[in-house]
């Protein structure tokens, strides 16, 4: 392959991880109408906190998303009663995000469907399809946080 062409793949999969990455949500969110896909990715990344809720800073961090934003999601998500918004005991400026009993009860009355939808979505992917696949971007993080340090110092 001639550097053209090494270039032009890179821009082509730089491009559509991004197209990807839309389509990917908007088949998401009509999977389940009750929540999005991206309060179902911060649902799922509170859940990997296996010993302590998270901070919403924290989980901000491990959602690649602004205080900001996970803060709003937080409340939209309180309020349909998925997780608590709590002060933390040793400091009351900290927040935590501890998801409910009825969030627990809600995923696993749709487990089967959430189970079907990532059997259709990897349809006809072979076990070394899938390696490479995670190989690959297991590598692009790498190299995106390299980049974030990079630029942070810079500023």
């Amino acid at each position: 392959m001639d550097k053209t062409e090494y270039i032009n793949m890179q821009a082509y999969i730089y491009g559509g991880l991004f197209a990807l990455s839309n389509k990917l949500q908007l088949v998401g969110d009509k999977f389940d109408t009750n929540i999005s896909t991206k309060q179902w990715f911060l649902i799922a990344i509170i859940e990997s906190f296996q010993h302590e809720a998270p901070t919403i800073s924290m989980a901000a961090e491990r959602l690649g998303s602004s205080r900001q934003n996970v803060k709003k999601m937080a409340t939209i998500l309180e309020d349909k009663g998925f997780l608590k918004v709590e002060k933390d005991k040793v400091d009351a400026r900290i927040q935590r995000l501890r998801l409910t009993q009825y969030c627990t009860e809600y995923f696993a009355q749709r487990q089967e469907r959430e189970e079907k939808y990532m059997q259709d979505l990897f349809e006809d992917f072979e076990e070394e399809t899938l390696l490479g696949l995670l190989k690959g971007m297991k590598q692009l993080e790498k190299n995106v946080v390299k980049m974030e340090k990079k630029h942070e110092k810079e500023e």
